[in-house]
């Protein structure tokens, strides 16, 4: 049933209000959910406050449904998987306050986001549910996400078997359904990935329009194709900070591409998205390798010791700043650790071993090349 016959069915039974009045309930249900619903969901959860029994299309199926075969508005629904994500659970507040969590089902044939509703989403916070479990879902509903996919709701009436003892084909991981980046287009949409990670550059903070705090993190992500840029918002920003690395492996799972304000091509993952960092053996370049514009990991021996003192940034905020040099067997570049960094390698001295993993490389006096830290730059003396 599409949405318009949904409006068509609440005027029927009610003649004293508009189409005009439903959709704006609609945007205000959108807005009290943080657009975590899709327009259909709404509409139904509108219908029925309006006494009106939207009809339902309901599959009587003895086995599992491939995921394929699905499409929204279908009832008593069973699909069979592998889990390849677990999402947090969340919370919502509203007339009806509730919890949800999320989560990414594979079969041999497409992947489909699950949602867990109230006491179902109770099976994520205990940890009973794991990335990797065979997995059949059993009496759910499908229903059309924000961005016109098909997604699956397991509510109450629902069914949850972890393992089954049915025997269903062998389901493969998020890999077989891999996009390549040389494919990658404005027209994509959402999209699963793999590759590795080329440079971090870092978490900025902002305020939006509406002055709430915002934070974003971008990286460069490369497979044999080609390479691109991620963007990470908000919540998965602030998880990845602590996890993400250069050279690091990475499945990223329902992110969307979108295009720039410069016409590229580029691809966002938020709290929707799944991504499985896979920490990637650590390698050190040498001195006298580096080169402009890159992120490395570097160990040197501590030369000198140049400055320690306190600077104002061009925002008027008084940040502590280090200087000092760092040499191999290759050569010897200075490195500034600025703000936390400088407060960490307060202690260090000449001779000291010093390890900076994520450190930015730039051109510095005399085009020599030179190591500044960064928000995601990791500074460990290392023990001699």
């Amino acid at each position: 049933m599409t949405n318009q016959e949904i409006i068509d069915q609440i005027l029927a039974k009610n003649p004293e209000i508009t189409e005009q009045q439903i959709l704006e309930k609609l945007s205000s249900e959108k807005t009290r959910t943080n657009g975590l619903l899709g327009d259909e969901t709404l509409l139904r959860l509108i219908a029925a406050k309006y006494g009106v029994q939207v009809q339902q299309n309901t599959i009587h199926n003895d086995g599992n449904l491939s995921i394929n075969r699905l499409f929204a508005g279908l009832y008593d629904v069973t699909v069979a998987g592998r889990l390849v994500a677990v999402f947090p659970v969340r919370t919502f507040e509203g007339e009806k306050p509730g919890k949800f969590a999320t989560l990414m089902v594979a079969d041999n044939d497409g992947i489909l986001r699950v949602v867990l509703w109230n006491d179902k989403a109770d099976l994520v916070e205990k940890g009973e549910l794991k990335v990797g479990q065979a997995i059949r879902l059993l009496h759910g509903c499908t229903r059309q996400d924000l961005y016109g996919k098909v997604e699956l709701h397991i509510g109450e009436k629902s069914k949850i078997e972890v393992d089954p003892q049915e025997k269903t084909c062998e389901n493969p991981a998020i890999d077989k359904f891999t996009t390549k980046i040389s494919c990658l287009n404005k027209t994509s949409g959402n999209v699963h990935l793999s590759g590795t990670v080329k440079a971090v550059l870092g978490l900025t903070k902002f305020i939006r329009s509406d002055q709430s705090d915002g934070t974003v993190m971008r990286f460069t992500l490369a497979d044999d194709s080609g390479e691109i840029t991620v963007v990470a918002w908000n919540e998965k920003a602030q998880e990845l900070e602590k996890t993400l690395k250069a050279n690091a492996s990475l499945q990223v799972g329902n992110a969307k591409v979108k295009e720039n304000q410069n016409g590229d091509v580029e691809v966002h993952v938020d709290f929707t998205s799944f991504v499985n960092v896979q920490a990637a053996e650590m390698q050190f370049a040498k001195i006298a390798s580096l080169t402009d514009n890159l992120n490395a990991n570097v160990e040197g021996v501590v030369s000198s010791i140049l400055e320690i003192k306190e600077v104002t940034t061009a925002k008027g905020e008084t940040v502590k700043l280090m200087v000092f040099e760092l040499k191999d067997e290759s050569g010897t570049i200075k490195v500034s650790a600025w703000r936390q960094h400088a407060e960490s390698l307060s202690t260090l001295k000449i001779g000291d071993k010093l390890r900076l993993e994520n450190a930015y490389v730039k051109k510095g006096y005399g085009d020599k090349m030179e190591l500044t830290t960064r928000s995601s730059t990791v500074a460990s003396i290392m023990p001699t």
